[in-house]
Parts: C-alpha cells; structure tokens; sequence
C-alpha cells in the first residue's frame, strides 16, 4: 500500500521481522521508537565531538613560528603540534565512525517509515522528538 493505514499486521524491513499481533506491534514500536532516539542522541553526539575536534585544531601552526627567531632550532611546540596532531586524528576517526552509525540507522529508520503504518510511523515520530530531548543536555553540558 502507498498510503498510511493503521493495522496491527505489517513486516518491517525484513522477513522475519512479521508482524501479526497487537502485543508484536507494540514490541515493533517500542524498538522502532529506540532506534529513533538512538539516531538523535548519535546526531547530538557527533556535533559535541566536532566541537572538541575544532578546540584540538592549533591555531598558530605556520613553520615561523615553530622555530626560534635567533637560533634557528625547533621550538618545544612541536611535540606539542604532534600531540594535537594525534588527538585531532583520533577526533576525525570517532567523527567518521558515528557518521557511519548515523546514516545506517538513519536509513533503516527511514525505511520502517515506508512501511506506511501509521504505528511505527508514529513510533518514529515519538522516538526522534525524545531522543532529542534527553539527548540535547546530557551530550551538550560542559
């Protein structure tokens, strides 16, 4: 069907996943509204680790100012740059993986979704919107 309809028979995304019974949408909903608040806290997640991927970034990294002005040696602020270099490395890694995380579940969410029953479709509904908000302060609090 390529309308919304409510029934309590569906199947979601694979073969197995039939549902038949009131008690089995429920259960579908519930996991359903999980994956949901899973995509939003992930979402919140990754901009809170792109904030403190910015702070790692030096911002004085030009080669003047790594050497002394006199002498000509390499300045203490290399391991330093290293340091930072690394930890903005390992940043960009963690970034990557969610981002991964992210579109998976994005997708599958938004394939349930197209299962036009207005059930799981509300699950979504329900699940994105407190995910987001229990999410937002516990991932965004210093």
């Amino acid at each position: 069907m390529m309308y919304f309809y409510f029934s309590d028979k569906v199947v979601l995304l694979f073969d197995f996943w039939n549902v038949r019974t009131p008690a089995g949408m429920v259960l579908s909903v519930l996991v359903v509204l999980l994956l949901a608040m899973l995509y939003e806290a992930i979402k919140i997640s990754k901009s809170k680790l792109l904030r403190q991927t910015i702070l790692a970034i030096p911002t004085t990294l030009s080669q003047e100012s790594l050497r002394e002005p006199e002498t000509g040696s390499v300045n203490s602020d290399v391991g330093q740059q290293n340091t930072t270099s690394k930890r903005w490395f390992l940043y960009h890694i963690s970034q990557s993986l969610l981002h991964v995380a992210q579109v998976v579940i994005g997708y599958l969410v938004m394939l349930v979704v197209m299962s036009y029953n207005t059930w799981i479709f509300l699950g979504v509904i329900v699940g994105s919107a407190l995910g987001y908000y229990l999410a937002y302060p516990v991932f965004t609090s210093r």
